[in-house]
């Protein structure tokens, strides 16, 4: 699915589909098939979890220490929750976070980068079958 904003000044998701999503970053287009940490402020980092089940505390304590206002959780291509006790770490900084599938957070991302506001999403991106 094409997600092409009209214009951009921030990092943008430009697609998603089965196995990868589509970056854009200084007018330059990028395929990612992996699961990715994207933000509004130019992050870009490996999230190291291929799978739903391969989560743990510690992939939600690596996105505590980039402090952003709201973290949108990408759950891959359907809708999962973590388990709160992997969360401490976002709610004793009072970090927000919203869990949707990764389509609606790449969605949600673009409208809240394009706002001006210091989010991350959190993207799991399982392999294509």
């Amino acid at each position: 699915m094409k997600l092409q904003p009209d214009h951009f000044d921030v990092q943008s998701i430009l697609g998603y589909g089965p196995g990868w999503v589509g970056l854009g970053r200084n007018g330059v287009g990028e395929k990612i098939e992996r699961s990715v940490i994207i933000g509004s402020r130019g992050e870009l980092i490996d999230w190291p979890c291929a799978r739903f089940e391969d989560l743990n505390t510690g992939h939600f304590d690596q996105l505590a220490g980039y402090r952003p206002e709201l973290v949108l959780f990408g759950s891959g291509t359907r809708l999962r929750f973590p388990p709160p006790a992997f969360l401490r770490s976002l709610m004793a900084q009072r970090i927000g976070l919203e869990t949707m599938d990764t389509l609606a957070a790449c969605r949600t991302y673009n409208i809240l980068a394009g706002e001006g506001r210091h989010v991350l999403a959190a993207l799991l991106i399982e392999p294509a079958n």
